[in-house]
């Protein structure tokens, strides 16, 4: 096991997207913005649904570990801080899964379930 957090991570995410490293990754995706962050955020989740359906763990994990990154990302570029993601996380976690899904509130056009 990793004493590595998500915690860890957003730091490392904010002190880098405010680098003027050329060399930075995090810092060359927070220069183009939340958009293009957004459309890397979903490639990497297709990718990570492609992982879980048919490759290896090692695979999965890999895309995962994308993924979180590029959430956490977005979120640095929106300035939601993970503890809020966290909080809610909380909230939800108070009832059960199918009556907090049930009040959620609901899109227009979206479908039930």
């Amino acid at each position: 096991m990793t004493d590595f957090t998500l915690a860890d991570l957003e730091t490392i995410v904010a002190a880098r997207a405010a680098s003027e490293d050329s060399g930075s990754y995090t810092a060359s995706l927070a220069a183009k913005g939340i958009g293009h962050v957004a459309k890397k955020l979903g490639e990497e989740a297709t990718e990570t649904v492609i992982a879980a359906v048919s490759q290896d763990e090692d695979r999965l994990t890999s895309e995962a570990a994308d993924l979180i990154y590029h959430l956490v990302v977005a979120l640095h570029l929106r300035h939601i801080p993970l503890s809020a993601v966290m909080a809610e996380l909380g909230r939800r976690t108070a009832q059960t899964g199918l009556a907090e899904k049930a009040g959620r509130p609901r899109e227009p056009g979206q479908a039930n379930g």
